[in-house]
């Protein structure tokens, strides 16, 4: 019997070491070895079975010219899901492995088993966490799909690409990663060398048989998937689904995809029948009000290819302590006191003495720089106590020197604020140049400076 054998792993980069280090000397990450127990096969032992089938494993290594390969359009298989065919690029690849990441209780497992149960081909549902008679349960919620979905519960992955061999799907899921283990190695499930041994069978799976495959992983306090990093590096596609608890409204994001854009994202509503696709985000990131309040403002943003409109609220006070609060809630705090900054310096509102909550509509963090335009009118809304029209929009990045700058997309931004219902929406002069504004039903209003925003709103 050998001996057991305990080998450090870096949970950054996967780097393994036969002592702990403090230091990665790879990716030079402080304090990532964790030390896991293995077993290594010696020369004498029988060899790993293998579930592939493939007849030439001997055939010699042959190099392929690259003016010998012929180039064409990636073949996609259409989901009945349009929010995940619009983050995946338009589809699932065959032969892609895709990994999905969010908080425990978020709705990953229910978004997977609906996509099982509706999609038009034979699909394998492969659970470590729930018994037969649980997903069962939970099927009976969602609405009802087709019979082409077999449940499979294992958590041992030789048995289960056995299965998938012989049942040969269209697609697999598994149900996570993180519970997967092979009797290869005697390390726990989930470890770092489990996960990476694991994730890299499945590709091997996934790109001989040119099956798809989604893995559901779990992440930790950090809010990074766990395991080695070296997980998101061996996938195609990594999905992350995110969301509050106490909000019904999700979003599905790309941080990773090889076939697509990393742009593009998904809205969801958590029902008790499932998820409902949003097709029109605006309604929920839209506040309703019966009455025009100050600080608010719509911002005409972009997510990849898709126009949104977006409610900014901003509240000045006085500083009821010495030093003022600053708080902002889905944008970036550095880019906030730019803006304030910009704010003092060129226009003379003075925010040192007051304290400034910035918050966005419907729990959505945007990274666009037209927004920038919307956040400083709200902000000398709420300092003035002026409301702004709610038939009002704004599209443009300010600068440090109070420029508005020209955004990307402006026509699209326009024409969704037109089909919205707006009346008016502000953007950069630089911005006009060969558009014909005469089409649009909504007033568009020009500006350079920043000065030129009081006297058009606030006079």
């Amino acid at each position: 019997m050998a001996k057991p054998r305990t080998i450090f792993f870096c949970s950054n980069c996967g780097a393994s070491a036969p002592k702990w280090l403090g230091k990665c000397p790879q990716c030079n990450e402080w304090n990532t070895y964790q030390e896991e127990l293995i077993q290594k096969e010696t020369a004498g032992e029988e060899k790993r079975k293998s579930w592939s089938t493939s007849k030439n494993k001997n055939e010699p290594v042959r190099a392929t010219p690259i003016r010998e390969i012929k180039a064409g359009a990636t073949s996609r298989l259409p989901t009945p899901d349009a929010e995940l065919n619009r983050v995946l690029g338009g589809g699932i690849v065959p032969g892609s492995l895709v990994l999905i990441g969010g908080q425990p209780g978020i709705g990953k497992s229910t978004l997977m088993l609906q996509v099982a149960l509706q999609i038009p081909f034979k699909v394998l549902y492969v659970s470590g966490e729930e018994s037969e008679e649980q997903i069962k349960m939970r099927a009976d919620r969602l609405p009802e799909g087709r019979a082409d979905a077999f449940i499979l519960t294992e958590t041992n992955l030789t048995k289960v690409l056995q299965l998938a061999q012989e049942l040969q799907p269209q697609l697999l899921v598994i149900d996570s990663i993180q519970t997967m283990s092979t009797p290869h190695l005697d390390s726990a499930p989930g470890g770092i060398s489990q996960v990476r041994e694991c994730a890299a069978e499945l590709l091997r799976f996934a790109k001989e048989t040119n099956i798809p495959v989604f893995l559901i992983g779990h992440i930790n306090k950090e809010g990074d998937i766990a395991g080695p990093k070296l997980l998101e590096h061996i996938v195609d596609c990594v999905l992350q689904f995110e969301g509050d608890r106490h909000n019904t409204y999700r979003i599905l994001r790309t941080l990773k995809n090889r076939f697509g854009s990393t742009d593009e994202m998904g809205i969801y509503e958590m029902q008790s029948a499932g998820l409902r696709e949003v097709s029109n985000p605006s309604e929920l990131l839209l506040s309703q009000k019966d009455e025009e309040l100050s600080g608010c403002a719509v911002a005409a943003t972009m997510e990849g290819m898709r126009p949104m409109l977006i409610e900014t609220q901003a509240l000045v006070s006085k500083s009821v302590y010495g030093t003022p609060q600053r708080s902002a809630t889905g944008f970036d705090m550095r880019r906030l006191q730019m803006l304030l900054a910009v704010l003092e310096k060129r226009c003379g509102y003075y925010f040192s003495m007051n304290d400034v909550f910035l918050n966005l509509a419907g729990g959505l963090r945007v990274e666009d720089p037209a927004i920038d335009l919307s956040i400083v009118a709200s902000l000398i809304s709420s300092l003035l106590d002026v409301s702004i029209p709610s038939n009002v929009c704004f599209a443009g990045e300010v600068g440090l020197s109070g420029e508005i700058r020209a955004v990307a997309r402006i026509e699209q931004r326009i024409a969704e604020a037109d089909r919205l219902g707006f009346k008016e929406i502000y953007i950069s002069k630089y911005n006009a140049k060969g558009i014909d504004f005469k089409k649009y039903g909504i007033r568009v209003y020009t500006l350079g400076k920043v000065e030129e925003l009081k006297g058009a709103l606030f006079v």
